[in-house]
């Protein structure tokens, strides 16, 4: 104490004083810095409440229609139906809210990070793939968890504005985050192409432009005259079905979307030309849910709900059964711009995306489609598509028959301008009506969508996001099931991916419980896929024709999904699934298409082009599981393939065996069903090669003569030679291995029969197998029997069976 006593005397004093004065300074220095960094912080909070008191009110209004609380059709076991019949729906069957509501309030400062928000979820159950008719499905299993909370998504019943998705201060100039947690630049390949505009007028509308101006990227939606254009390389017909009705509903739609907009700045060039600056500001995804008028709660099938039919119209959905293969009856009385549940994961509708997205052109192919299901097909993407993003919904009709898909189709999408119709002259199939449908594309993204679908809510951006932040991304959406039966819309499992099991048939499979913890994966989190189901992806167009667009030499449909996906991944790019994207499909237990040509062979051809051209030395794979057949070019004509050989050099792709062991590791693919020594149960010798000549010898592992391969050309095979018939004799020997010839072929435990040990020779038609000769110096072929020990042949390792 006395020290301190005599520190506080003379000079001392003076310095205590000096430090509490610079201490005192120094926090109310850090004070006012805080205040001044929380103004433009309390601004947004302040505007950001207003906005919510908005949204609560809107929300209160779609409450007031439907109250009860909403669980899926899958998560539950006592799901109401509504009955496709006239009148209210009595108390018990009345609508649910389907929309998501509550949830926890978000702080302000957690919306600015991306993946911040992930939620802890149970084990996912896996369950098999169900195939019906030789259609995989992806498995749905019956939920038996509590009710989730839910996010409301806005629903437009009467013109209620939707939710803005940035905040602008006092001078109008919006107010963009320049570095956001979580974002990042596309790394791998450069920003889109920026919008150039001439010097004081706009290219398309000559609307006089300032420098240094906003201008929005949302069309008006102007209407146009039917134009008709010919294609001179497919023979098509294109056309611009726009008739004014719908510029009310674009203007409407103008205004109620928020719109990312782009600064026009002067730019350095020496003709003065005006180039758009991209901003990199995001916002939340888009939850859009658009309808010209009030949704009927109480209609059939209403929120995705399951719909029943009176008693005494079973017989007319029988009737009608046969048009879709599957509930046509039901489907016509069954709005077309019916809402569905948002079964996207809790955290997505908090995710970010860019504000400066590219476009994209959705693609519907379709031959003899159902009307109603073409057309809610193309209302789920009008309706909860933000218009700035959707350049143009193009349908190409690959020579449909049904009437009602000329005039009439033409007229119905008169009203809406983004939609255009191409019509092929001749029945193409579906990969080349999609490789038309491309080629008139305006968008800078190619969104390919079956004509038998309904997008939900939020499910284009998520994918555009991909692309954008990488273009060689080739995002699909989770695809969903829409009951054939009932049309109801139902949730499938998490962490699906599409995968193949040889030869080369599409399935889906649970992702690797393993890969999930490995990775800390969330519900929400993109899965890589080694197989797209084929029918609904996005890509970027100019990737697309990169890496060749589809082969132009399969024909119809089948197998170009297998020959898609192999080239991406091969060439350098990727495929994914998003589950923050969901489109519900129609599962058909049967294709009720008609093929030009024969249907299983069409089929055949293509996948046995993917796998000459793909495969590698795996190919045997796929012909060994069957298709031995497809190797006789007498009767078979796959085409040339040469110009997809080239491609494939040219792309630098590459090896088969690169892409098991990177994408798709847990396939089994030995290259040889057995390997080893071949050992005669009668001789206790095994088969050896001395001289040219087979002969019994000592077993021994160590000399290579005695090493032979079971293959899945069904070989018994040493290098190039295989066993077979030896001339015209009764002796065998080694000949050069070929294919195509069946008496080089030999079953081996192909079955669990009695003679499953034993080689039976396919080019005769009895059953007819390897002996061994009781000297040990001969082989012949005798009539199959049991228990022949000189019949019996063991390989020293077997891969599969």
């Amino acid at each position: 104490m006395m020290k301190i006593t005599r520190y506080m005397r003379g000079s001392g004093r003076v310095l205590a004083f000096v430090f509490v004065a610079s201490v005192v300074w120094l926090l109310l220095d850090m004070v006012v810095l805080r205040m001044s960094m929380n103004d433009e912080s309390s601004q947004l909070l302040k505007e950001r409440v207003i906005r919510e008191r908005e949204i609560s009110k809107q929300q209160s209004l779609v409450t007031q229609l439907v109250r009860q609380g909403f669980k899926h059709p899958v998560q539950r076991e006592d799901f109401g139906v509504t009955r496709a019949v006239k009148g209210p729906l009595g108390p018990s069957n009345k609508v649910a809210h389907v929309y998501r509501q509550g949830g926890q309030k978000q702080d302000k400062n957690s919306l600015l990070h991306r993946g911040d928000r992930r939620t802890k979820t149970d084990k996912p159950k896996y369950d098999p793939v169900e195939h019906k008719g030789g259609a995989a499905v992806q498995k749905v299993t019956p939920k038996q968890d509590g009710p989730s909370k839910k996010k409301a998504v806005n629903l437009d019943l009467n013109g209620m504005k939707l939710e803005k998705s940035r905040v602008k201060d006092g001078s109008n100039k919006e107010t963009v985050p320049e570095v956001l947690p979580g974002v990042h630049e596309n790394k791998h390949a450069p920003l889109q192409t920026s919008v150039k505009l001439q010097k004081g007028k706009n290219e398309k509308n000559e609307t006089k432009v300032k420098a240094g101006t906003e201008v929005s990227l949302l069309e008006a939606g102007k209407a146009h005259p039917v134009k008709t254009t010919k294609s001179p390389k497919m023979g098509i017909e294109v056309k611009d079905v726009v008739g004014k009705t719908e510029e009310k509903h674009d203007l409407k739609a103008a205004k109620e979307t928020p719109k990312p907009t782009i600064k026009l700045q002067a730019g350095d060039s020496k003709d003065n030309s005006l180039t758009a600056v991209r901003k990199p500001g995001v916002h939340k995804v888009l939850s859009l849910d658009l309808t010209d008028a009030p949704r009927d709660a109480n209609a059939v099938g209403q929120f995705g709900q399951a719909a029943l039919v009176a008693s005494h119209e079973d017989a007319e959905v029988k009737k009608r059964w046969g048009e879709g293969h599957f509930n046509v009856f039901l489907s016509d009385k069954i709005p077309v711009d019916r809402a569905v549940p948002d079964t996207r994961p809790e955290m997505c509708a908090q995710n970010l995306v860019h504000d400066d997205l590219p476009s994209t052109s959705v693609i519907f192919c379709f031959v003899d489609e159902v009307w109603s299901t073409l057309l809610r097909s193309v209302h789920s993407v009008l309706n909860r598509s933000p218009p700035h993003l959707l350049k143009e919904i193009i349908l190409v009709d690959d020579f449909s028959t049904k009437d009602n898909l000329k005039e009439q189709l033409d007229k119905y999408m008169s009203k809406f301008p983004k939609v255009r119709i191409v019509r092929l002259k001749e029945r193409q199939g579906l990969i080349r009506a999609r490789l038309a449908g491309a080629a008139v594309a305006k968008g800078e993204v190619l969104t390919f969508l079956d004509s038998h679908v309904e997008c939900n809510v939020g499910w284009l951006e998520p994918l555009l996001e991909r692309v954008y932040l990488d273009r060689r991304k080739v995002p699909c959406p989770v695809i969903e099931v829409i009951s054939d039966k009932d049309m109801s819309y139902m949730l499938v499992d998490n962490f699906q991916r599409g995968i193949f099991k040889w030869p080369l048939v599409f399935g889906w499979s649970a992702l690797p419980e393993e890969h999930i913890k490995k990775n800390n994966m969330t519900v929400s989190d993109p899965i890589r896929c080694p197989v797209m189901a084929g029918g609904l992806f996005s890509i970027d167009k100019k990737y697309f024709y990169e890496l060749g667009a589809y082969d132009p030499g399969l024909d119809v449909w089948g197998g170009e999904n297998m020959e898609i996906s192999f080239k991406i991944w091969m060439c350098g790019g990727e495929i994914e699934i998003i589950p923050c994207s969901r489109v519900g499909h129609i599962f058909r237990g049967e294709n009720p298409y008609k093929f030009p040509k024969d249907r299983q062979k069409t089929v055949e051809r293509n996948l046995a082009r993917v796998a000459e051209v793909w495969l590698d030395e795996y190919k045997d794979l796929f012909y060994g599981h069957g298709y031995q057949h497809l190797l006789n070019k007498k009767t078979v004509n796959i085409g040339n393939l040469t110009d997809q050989i080239e491609l494939r050099k040219k792309l630098k792709c590459k090896s088969f065996k690169w892409y098991l062991d990177n994408v798709y590791p847990d396939m089994k693919a030995p290259l040889v069903k057995a390997e080893g020594l071949v050992f005669n149960r009668g001789l206790r010798k095994c088969l050896a090669l001395q001289n040219g000549s087979l002969s019994f010898d000592k077993c021994d592992l160590s000399r290579k003569s005695q090493h032979f391969n079971y293959t899945w050309m069904r070989h018994v095979r040493q290098q190039d030679l295989c066993v077979a018939p030896h001339g015209k004799g009764s002796g065998f020997a080694l000949q050069v291995c070929d294919n195509a010839k069946s008496e080089h072929r030999w079953f081996h435990k192909s079955s669990n029969s009695a003679l499953a040990e034993h080689l039976i020779a396919e080019f005769v038609s009895n059953h007819m197998c390897l002996e061994a000769g009781p000297q040990g110096d001969t082989l012949h072929l005798n009539p199959c029997e049991t228990r022949n020990a000189f019949q019996k042949w063991q390989f020293t390792h077997y891969y599969t069976l």
